[in-house]
């Protein structure tokens, strides 16, 4: 079974980190996503750009692009993975880890009922200078 597990966080407290502490929470995560790869879990995932650059494409028709997600929370998503696991408890336990590297994430596990792998992209980094 696909699931997405879509990462949760205060937008604010990720985007005061230092260089160095984004860095070390990146790391800590790596380690986590490298035996899900080895293993076979782990699919296409993403670290979402700010939400102030965010658009919402909504409304009838051809319908009207808006600024931003306006989400009523204080978290806001801010990536997301795509694992295959026989069960809900090995997913389950997939997020524990992930949580174990940056714990004060928010992790909703939502099963895949269609998935269109796409083109394989390049690996993309964030440019330097923007955020």
């Amino acid at each position: 079974m696909l699931y997405a597990i879509l990462a949760y966080h205060v937008e604010s407290e990720v985007m005061s980190w230092t260089a160095d502490e984004d860095a070390a929470v990146m790391a800590g995560l790596s380690k986590v996503h490298d035996p899900l790869t080895a293993g076979g879990h782990l699919g296409p995932a993403a670290r979402l750009g700010e939400t102030g650059k965010a658009r919402t494409l909504r409304g009838p028709g051809a319908g009207v692009v808006i600024d931003g997600p306006f989400a009523e929370t204080k978290e806001q998503l801010l990536g997301f993975y795509v694992m295959d696991f026989a069960s809900e408890d090995e997913v389950v336990e997939a997020c524990r880890e992930l949580r174990r590297a940056n714990p004060s994430a928010v992790y909703e596990i939502r099963p895949i009922r269609l998935f269109l792998p796409g083109h394989a992209f390049p690996r993309t980094e964030e440019p330097a200078g923007d955020g």
